[in-house]
């Protein structure tokens, strides 16, 4: 396999000209484009002989809006039980704590390149994070289509450019993003078979959102006052 150092000394070379921030971390190299510029990028990736990337793996959507909060804490525990949940988050609260000076969502593609032996990360952020757009790779990997419908489809993000945009894991008329962070686990409707009408309809959610808190007590002379746990000498 290519060397990853190697491959990403000639990203920044060849990409000295365009907006680029290229990484390396766990011998993984991560190529973060401007919108703007992808089908440019993507188009060299693709064509140049030192890259050769012509396969897309992957594209898959990002959500940052949670990205250093959490509701859960998993590294306590106390010989009284075991409690994990801590505070709901609104959805009125949901900010993007990774750099307040990027947009809330990611796009993501993996790469791999046959003829060199290498894989590769690209990442952009669509700019408008209340109507996330960027222009679709179809016409540079065919096989994205359905990648990029499901992008849309679990996180809102339009491609701008793809031939057949719509919804392919969720309902027909089903309303929202259910990957989107501010997305209630338990959704917005629910359905069911109505014998009167014959059929599946659908109506409002009858489940109340709460913070789930898995607890385990247990009555017994481990966690009475006094007791270390252990069997007494004298039993």
């Amino acid at each position: 396999m290519a060397d990853s150092q190697t491959l990403a000394a000639k990203l920044r070379e060849y990409f000295s000209d365009i907006p680029v921030d290229c990484t390396v971390n766990l011998k993984e190299v991560t190529l973060e484009v401007s919108p703007d510029k992808v089908l440019d990028v993507c188009r060299a990736l693709r064509d140049e002989d030192d890259f050769a990337f012509e396969i897309l793996i992957d594209l898959c959507g990002v959500d940052y809006a949670t990205y250093g909060m959490t509701e859960w804490e998993t590294d306590i525990s106390t010989d009284t039980g075991f409690s994990r949940g801590v505070n709901a988050v609104e959805a009125k609260t949901l900010t993007n704590k990774m750099d307040t000076e990027k947009p809330r969502y990611a796009v993501v593609y993996h790469l791999l390149s046959l003829a060199n032996n290498q894989r590769l990360r690209v990442r952009s952020y669509p700019e408008n994070s209340d109507f996330p757009v960027i222009d679709s790779v179809h016409d540079v990997w065919n096989g994205v289509n359905w990648f990029e419908r499901e992008a849309f489809d679990l996180y809102g993000i339009i491609f701008d450019g793809h031939p057949d945009l719509r919804r392919i894991l969720s309902d027909y008329g089903f309303i929202g993003h259910p990957f989107r962070k501010d997305y209630p686990l338990t959704g917005h409707v629910e359905m069911r078979y109505d014998e009167e009408k014959g059929r599946v309809i659908y109506q409002p959610v009858s489940i109340e959102p709460r913070v789930l808190v898995p607890r385990v007590i247990r009555h017994d002379n481990r966690y009475d006052d006094g007791q270390s746990g252990e069997e007494s000498s004298n039993a």
